[in-house]
Order: C-alpha cells, then sequence, then structure tokens
C-alpha cells in the first residue's frame, strides 16, 4: 500500500520519463513532506526553508535517477538530510537571533551540531528501522497507517519503532556532546 501523502507511483513514473507537467505535480505533491523533513531535520527555520528548496530543485533536475518510484520518500529524506548536516557545518554571518533571545554564536553552532548529531543518527539506522521511524516520529502517521505502508503487524511496528529509538538514543549518548559553557 502506498503512502497517501507522497505523489502516486504514474506520476513518479511520468516525471522520471521526463514529462514536465508531471515533474512539475511531482514536485508540488511532494514540498509538503520535503518542508516537514527539513523541518525536523534542521536546526532553524531559515536552515529548513532552504534545505527544502534545495532537495526540491534536486528533486526537479534529477528524478530520472531515481530508481524505484517507490523509494522517492527515504531517497528525499537523505537529500533533506545532506542538506540539514552540509548547512549545520557552514557557519551563517547574516543569521537572524530568534525574537527576544540574546544566543550566542556558539550556541547557535552548538544547536546546529545537535541537529547534525540527530539527523547522523537517524540516518544510521537500518533501512527498515529508518523508514518506521521517519513514518511515525516525522511525518506523524499513525501507527497502524505505518504497520501497513511497511506491510507488517502493528506489534511488529511498534518493535522497530522502539528499536530506532533506541538506537538513536544510545547513538546520540556514545557520541560526546557539544559542552556549552555556563560563561556570565
Amino acid at each position: 500500500m502506498a503512502d497517501p501523502s507522497w505523489p502516486g507511483e504514474e506520476l513518479i513514473t511520468a516525471a522520471q520519463r521526463g514529462d514536465v507537467d508531471a515533474i512539475t505535480a511531482l514536485v508540488s505533491g511532494s514540498h509538503p513532506n520535503v518542508r516537514r523533513f527539513a523541518r525536523s531535520l534542521c536546526a532553524t527555520p531559515e536552515d529548513a526553508e532552504d534545505a527544502a528548496q534545495e532537495a526540491l530543485i534536486i528533486l526537479y533536475r534529477k528524478i530520472g535517477m531515481l530508481r524505484a518510484s517507490g523509494a522517492l520518500a527515504s531517497w528525499m529524506f537523505r537529500i533533506v538530510r545532506n542538506e540539514c548536516l552540509r548547512r549545520a557545518r557552514t557557519p551563517r554571518a547574516d543569521a537572524p537571533l530568534p525574537e527576544g533571545t540574546v544566543e550566542s554564536a556558539e550556541d547557535m553552532a552548538l544547536d546546529r551540531m545537535e541537529a547534525g548529531r540527530v539527523a547522523a543518527a537517524v540516518a544510521a539506522l537500518p533501512a527498515e528501522q529508518r523508514a518506521v521511524l521517519i513514518l511515525r516520529d516525522v511525518q506523524g502517521l499513525s501507527g497502524r497507517t505505518v504497520a501497513e505502508l511497511c506491510g507488517l503487524s502493528t506489534a511488529a511496528m511498534k518493535s522497530r519503532l522502539h528499536r530506532a529509538r533506541g538506537a538513536v538514543r544510545q547513538t546520540l549518548r556514545a557520541a560526546p556532546e557539544p559542552a556549552r559553557g555556563d560563561s556570565p
């Protein structure tokens, strides 16, 4: 069963063949999911918007490279994740401070690093755990829907989700966390 929030397989196939109308519809139909991915992975709303736009541009330009039409969601997640990681590593001098907040450049860099650590931990999961985690926790689909999409029983889906969350937690605990200074 296909995820109804993503464009259908026929549209993806037509886009892969170079149908300009299909490519346009595919990019438009993918936009909400790509934005949701970016918002959950990037450190700032500005980075999320930029990463989402870049991912959609890549989708538009390289849809023909997608091997299987059913892999669109995981392909787009990887693109967004890579964009968010790239933006987290690249210091931005023009990044505005959140309104009412006086945050040091060091704190902002640490926030970006933390988002990058989470994205890397999710990306390191086995594909079946990553899919369940993304569908349930990133896309916010119901447990029953995730189980159906993955061809699993609800109990098996819950088990994979539990293992995925635990693996992400363990990865984040094992990796050295950037220390925040408590300077006055």
